[in-house]
């Protein structure tokens, strides 16, 4: 991908690795929670990362958040790279990056009322005094579907769906350009889970808004998505716009993801690929192509050297120098 192109982007990774040392081992092992990730949002997009548990999806989050450091790469959002601001400028460029997390009630202040949650931004970015905070946190209710009545309860008093509401508003009063959602639908019902989809995808209607939707739901990734990325062992697998992602998947982990997607037609019989084993440890992976061991058309040159991640088409990349095998294997 070229690196000349960080204009045409809101948000472009470059690189991102992050290390975590293992305790005990002084310094000699490291859980490679996140390898070498480039990706790009272009304004009002929405680009969704999809994997299983572990494969660094969150990680990833917190570190375009940075929440937490990196280990290597470059972050650029609007042409600056984050990661060599001051704690002072990121402050300041943090209103422009939100994120709302898995687990609504454990992301709220349980002793804060709504109108204070709502407040808060505004009052740590001096964007607004406490009569204009509240003025605004009841425009932000009616936003995400709360009513004026909801301002003076805790968190506690509010269903699940409704907290993640909350949540959503919250990100939205210092008018981000860039919201992260990390598995913000995965803990709710399917009913409201639908209704937390579509309330997002008005609001960056309405608002102009850019999404990184994180999650393991690839039904909810084929609905809300304009790009996808598949991750696995903290390395980028694939990566093609949405509908070429689902109608003609690439790698073999991508192949093996969608095969288990449910289809809601009991006349339809669907081949299931079964992938053996578990994910492999991010401390000890295995050499060469890190998906190797539980690929089902692995060939002894895949323990080798690990593939690049390389274009096959217009805007599709895929890290196996065997796709072919896999589409023709698709069809």
């Amino acid at each position: 991908m070229s690196n000349n192109l960080s204009s045409e982007y809101l948000l472009d990774v470059r690189g991102l690795k992050k290390w975590f040392p293992v305790a005990g081992s002084h310094g000699r092992k490291h859980v490679k929670a996140v390898e070498d990730v480039s990706l790009n949002i272009r304004p009002g997009e929405t680009l969704s990362v999809v994997g299983e548990s572990g494969c660094g999806k969150s990680t990833l989050a917190r570190l375009i958040m940075r929440l937490i450091e990196p280990s290597e790469g470059s972050i650029l959002f609007n042409g600056d790279d984050i990661t060599k601001l001051s704690r002072e400028r990121m402050r300041k460029q943090r209103r422009n990056i939100q994120i709302v997390f898995q687990d609504p009630y454990a992301s709220l202040n349980p002793r804060q009322r709504v109108h204070d949650m709502l407040g808060e931004p505004l009052l740590i970015h001096h964007l607004a005094d406490r009569r204009q905070a509240r003025e605004r946190a009841v425009e932000l209710l009616g936003m995400v579907g709360l009513g004026i009545d909801s301002m003076n309860k805790f968190p506690h008093e509010f269903s699940g769906g409704q907290r993640q509401r909350l949540c959503i508003a919250r990100a939205l009063a210092v008018e981000p350009k860039l919201i992260i959602c990390d598995e913000c639908v995965s803990a709710l019902d399917v009913s409201i889970q639908a209704q937390i989809i579509n309330l997002l995808m008005r609001l960056q209607k309405q608002l102009n808004l850019t999404l990184l939707f994180i999650s393991h739901d690839l039904r909810v990734v084929r609905h809300i998505s304009d790009r996808v990325i598949v991750m696995y062992l903290g390395r980028v697998l694939e990566q093609a716009p949405k509908d070429v992602m689902f109608r003609s998947p690439a790698h073999p982990y991508t192949k093996a993801l969608l095969s288990a997607v449910p289809i809601p037609d009991p006349k339809f019989e669907k081949k299931r690929i079964i992938l053996m084993g578990d994910i492999p440890s991010p401390i000890n992976s295995p050499s060469g192509c890190k998906f190797r061991t539980r690929c089902y058309q692995a060939k002894e040159t895949c323990a080798a050297s690990e593939p690049e991640l390389l274009p096959i088409a217009p805007e599709h990349y895929c890290r196996c120098p065997y796709w072919d095998l896999a589409k023709e294997e698709s069809k």
